[in-house]
């Protein structure tokens, strides 16, 4: 093209001495051609100068809006980083898949060798035991399916489409865009999706291609590898640049939170945009491109019309290597707008290290030093016991033990030891396993206790792989009862007998023919059973748990993996002790725990979780909303961290579910307020009328008892049965809710009980801003639902509204987590505020009756005796599991007389309401000032009193 526009020139040019300056320009696709300065001279042509331009429209991205507490105490903003960057310059071919899958594997090598780390937000994951799978579920997994197969609709999605596994749909995706490499069997080239690829590097690579590909409608947009790269990355890509065509380094903004762990649960994070959000968002806002940042959770999302900023613009002309040549048409960007909470950061941070050290204090309290506990059918719930091994083995079960450094070269002495232990165990194992799949086919009821494990096990995969097709089993089928329920044949027998019935789906099996016999496609599910549990991480630290229990590897040598890794540092004192031999590992443990050296989160033992949410009761403001355990959001924003987000997901203290909005359990008699309102207004009693408690009520035909049998409370009034939350008391009530005429209607009952806890704010989301669950408000048994049984569950969030209400005498808000927002110069854009959902008019004497009978619970604790501030609160337990320990909760306000705060506490699977109620009590002394901060915040395990394990 450039020789025939120099002829053209040439011939035109008729003097021997003109220096002329021409232009052509021919636009076409963004592409400007210009032809500078062509000058002939004494008969001679020189072309000084002629350029290819590339003209771009530069999107200039918003500084996000910043998110300040209550106090202004600063909890989210933005600093400068830089981003590795991929545009398609790509000539279309056959051989463009390879070139940018070949550019994109060395961009990577570079950023992974400097430390940083590939930017891997996607729905699809790895998890623990290093299998795709999943990251969404429901109609978001539709959606996601959707735009993965080129469907406008969900409901465009063929039936196999909509029934991929996460596996599939990698293969799937390899497949489009070339990651794989080919083969030659019998002479014949197939290409394997994946095939070369580390599990974790393909996933890498298809995110920025499907990125890539998504981004592939709009001109000139770029698909971000990384953020947050350091300076030695960005000099490595910038040395490199010669082969890393397309690859740019662009500057950004990262987002970054204060004291992440406390908040992560009420701010959420950012993220880039996915497809459906995209399409929500331009519902709302035309300008949102598909390579925005977004919120994708909590404040982050629910604000992000706020916290977005507008984007500026700018022309740009670069050359053929990306070089920028010159830039016009700017226009500057505008900052997002600043979000103020109605939170309190000190208050928060202290509500959550409470927690914590109370949760230490209760294990401390519960770890006996036996290797196991064995319980009758009938033990109580406060009696349950953790022995020492269950902490031993949770060191290696919740990876606080870092087990594939246990194999590599640096590994320590302790480590070389176990790992070799674990090796001959997994030989043993797979011995064993392979002998039964073979020879033994011993039923399963006739298996050691340890071989049943693994074998349930590898059903259980065997299904969730979708190797036995749970859509063709027949439940009915006696082989099938005879494997699941009657035990009585083996695991062999029962996949022989899969086979016979076509429930096996053999595209997912290696076979080399589709022509195979019953045996061969039984020889090849044992293979891919061995080969699927081989580097299963669940799998495999079963075996850690028998070496265990048979003392192949002991305390002592946990506790010396601990501190060989790096994971725990002794004291000087304590040190010494330690190698002198004279500190037994049961003690090192209860040190570690006591010091939050290792944390119940870590440990995920009960109790390993809890959540805790205080209001202003007069205006409905959340002054602190808490989720223990949190995570670190900066690790999810700027670019999601898979390793970490991989073992957040298989964390089993499950740190990423927000404990005060998203779990939901019975209330216990932290219910008996809305029973005993019900009861007042509905005039079934008055508050001189008495009941009599005798420890068992039988009025239904439903045997049911006090938690005081086989004692009693005797004669009681309303103030009375709150006080000691006699059960008695609060069936009768509900008893009583049912009749019609002398006719107990449950129905009845339930639908008065239902009306009081509406009014109270119990059967609607709590108003907060943030993702909250439903609640459930019961339809079993008005006499067990008027105890907070039946049915009923509730989530903390809306306990603390329900109990502000109780304190204000009425006043039911919809709870706020906003207080204002403000433009970037800080000034005032819009106040917010709490709103009143109702106000229950209630005769001023059945308040009174309430909150004596609240006030005399906390009288009757000796553990608030100390408490300068008078307290009024209501205790309550919830069964959820036969094996585990009760769910601990406490609902109170302060100061009795003149009520500024409430707050609800519930401790999952914390064993005692009383736990609860003293976790509650060191948060009102540290927001009235009783305490210093150091003292309840001393970063130790918290000692609680056992109070009376029998009363709720």
């Amino acid at each position: 093209m450039f020789s025939k526009i120099k002829e053209v020139f040439i011939n035109f040019i008729t003097s021997r001495l003109v220096m002329i300056s021409a232009i052509m320009i021919l636009a076409a696709s963004g592409l400007v051609y210009r032809l500078f300065f062509l000058q002939i001279i004494k008969g001679e042509t020189y072309l000084d100068s002629f350029q290819l331009k590339i003209m771009k429209e530069k999107s200039i991205p918003a500084a996000r809006g910043n998110i300040y507490d209550r106090n202004g105490k600063l909890l989210a903003y933005n600093e400068l980083s830089n981003s590795v960057t991929i545009e398609d310059v790509y000539e279309s071919g056959s051989g463009k898949n390879a070139a940018l899958n070949e550019t994109i594997n060395r961009v990577i090598d570079i950023i992974e060798k400097d430390g940083d780390v590939v930017d891997t937000e996607f729905n699809i994951q790895l998890n623990s035991s290093n299998n795709f799978e999943f990251a969404i579920e429901g109609n978001s997994l539709l959606r996601f399916l959707a735009d993965v197969y080129g469907k406008t609709s969900i409901n465009d999605l063929k039936y196999e489409e909509r029934s991929k596994t996460a596996q599939e749909v990698i293969d799937d995706l390899c497949e489009k865009f070339g990651i794989g490499d080919y083969t030659e069997p019998g002479n014949k080239k197939s290409f394997v999706p994946g095939m070369g690829y580390e599990k974790d590097r393909l996933l890498k690579v298809v995110v920025v291609r499907y990125k890539m590909f998504s981004n592939s409608y709009q001109k000139y947009i770029n698909t971000v590898i990384a953020t947050s790269v350091s300076d030695k990355t960005v000099a490595d890509v910038m040395e490199n640049s010669n082969v890393l065509e397309g690859i740019s380094i662009e500057e950004d903004t990262a987002r970054v939170y204060v004291d992440s762990v406390y908040f992560s649960q009420i701010l959420g994070y950012t993220g880039k945009i996915s497809d459906s959000e995209l399409t929500e968002l331009q519902a709302q806002n035309p300008n949102y491109r598909s390579n925005d940042t977004v919120g994708k959770s909590g404040i982050e999302q629910s604000m992000e019309s706020v916290l977005q900023g507008t984007k500026g613009s700018e022309t740009v002309y670069v050359d053929n290597t990306g070089k920028v040549l010159e830039t016009s048409s700017y226009i500057d960007s505008k900052a997002g707008n600043d979000v103020y909470l109605t939170i309190d950061k000190d208050l928060q941070e202290a509500c959550y290290n409470i927690i914590e050290q109370s949760l230490a204090g209760i294990l401390i309290s519960k770890i006996q030093n036996v290797k196991f506990l064995v319980y009758g059918e009938n033990v109580k719930k406060s009696d349950i016991q953790i022995p020492v091994y269950d902490v031993y083995f949770a060191c290696f079960d919740n990876h606080i033990i870092d087990l594939d450094h246990m194999a590599s070269e640096d590994a320590g002495r302790n480590e070389k030891i176990v790992y070799e232990q674990y090796q001959a165990k997994r030989q043993q194992v797979n011995d064993g396993l392979r002998a039964e799949f073979t020879t033994n086919n011993t039923a399963y009821n006739m298996l050691t206790s340890e071989y049943k494990v693994y074998m349930s096990y590898i059903a259980q995969k065997l299904y969730s792989n979708g190797v036995i097709d749970t859509d063709k089993v027949d439940k009915e089928d006696k082989t099938y009862i005879a494997w699941t329920t009657d035990e009585t044949i083996s695991l062999s027998e029962y996949i022989r007998y899969c086979i016979a019935s076509n429930w096996i789906d053999v595209t997912l099996l290696d076979l080399e023919s589709q022509y195979v016999d019953s045996e061969e496609i039984f020889n090849t599910i044992i293979e891919y059973i061995f080969n699927d549990i081989e580097d299963d991480d669940e799998f495999n630290k079963k075996l850690y748990k028998y070496l265990l229990a048979d003392d192949v590897i002991t305390g002592d040598q946990v506790c010396n993996i601990l501190l060989e890794q790096g994971i725990v540092e002794l004291p000087e004192e304590e040190r010494s002790l330690w190698n002198a031999a004279s500190e037994s590992a049961y003690t090192f443990m209860l040190n570690r725990i006591s010091n939050l050296d290792i944390t119940p989160a870590q440990l995920a033992l009960d109790p390993c979780s809890g959540s805790m949410v205080v209001t202003d009761v007069n205006n409905g403001d959340v002054l602190a909303l808490v989720s223990y355990p949190g995570y670190d959001n900066n690790k999810m924003a700027n670019g999601v961290d898979a390793e970490y987000y991989a073992k957040l997901r298989s964390d089993q203290s499950s740190p990423l579910i927000n404990y005060a909005t998203m779990q939901r359990t019975a209330p216990g008699s932290t219910y008996k307020m809305v029973s005993a309102t019900a009861g007042l207004m509905e005039g079934v009693i008055d508050t001189s009328s008495t009941i009599t408690c005798t420890g068992v009520f039988d009025k239904t035909g439903i045997l049911a008892h006090c938690w005081i049998y086989p004692r009693s409370h005797g004669s009681l009034d309303v103030v009375g049965g709150i006080r000691n939350s006699c059960n008695n008391f609060f069936y009768e009530v509900g008893y009583r809710l049912g009749l019609v005429g002398d006719s107990y209607k449950s129905d009845t009952g339930l639908q008065k009980l239902a009306k009081y806890a509406d009014m109270y704010g119990l059967s609607e989301k709590s108003g907060i801003e943030i993702s909250e669950y439903e609640p459930i408000v019961s339809d079993l048994d008005s006499t067990r639902s008027a105890i907070g049984q039946g049915t009923n569950s509730f989530t903390t969030v809306g306990l603390a509204r329900y109990v502000t209400t109780v304190a204000n005498s009425g006043t039911c808000f919809n709870l706020t987590l906003l207080e204002k927002t403000c433009d970037s110069d800080g000034n005032l854009l819009e106040e917010y505020g709490s709103t009143v959902r109702n106000h229950i008019d209630m005769d001023s004497s059945y308040w009174n009756a309430i909150h004596q009978g609240m006030r005399g619970v906390v009288e009757d604790k000796p553990y608030f005796n100390d408490l300068a501030v008078n307290v009024a609160g209501k205790t309550g337990t919830a069964e959820e599991s036969k094996k585990r320990a009760n769910h601990a909760l406490f609902v109170c306000y302060a100061p009795y007389e003149s009520p500024q705060i409430a707050i609800a506490t519930r401790i999952a699977y914390g064993y005692s309401s009383s736990y609860a109620a003293q976790i509650t009590k060191e948060v009102v002394a540290y927001y009235f000032g009783l305490k210093d901060s150091d003292d309840v915040q001393n970063g130790t395990a918290q000692q609680l009193q056992v109070g009376d394990t029998n009363a709720d």
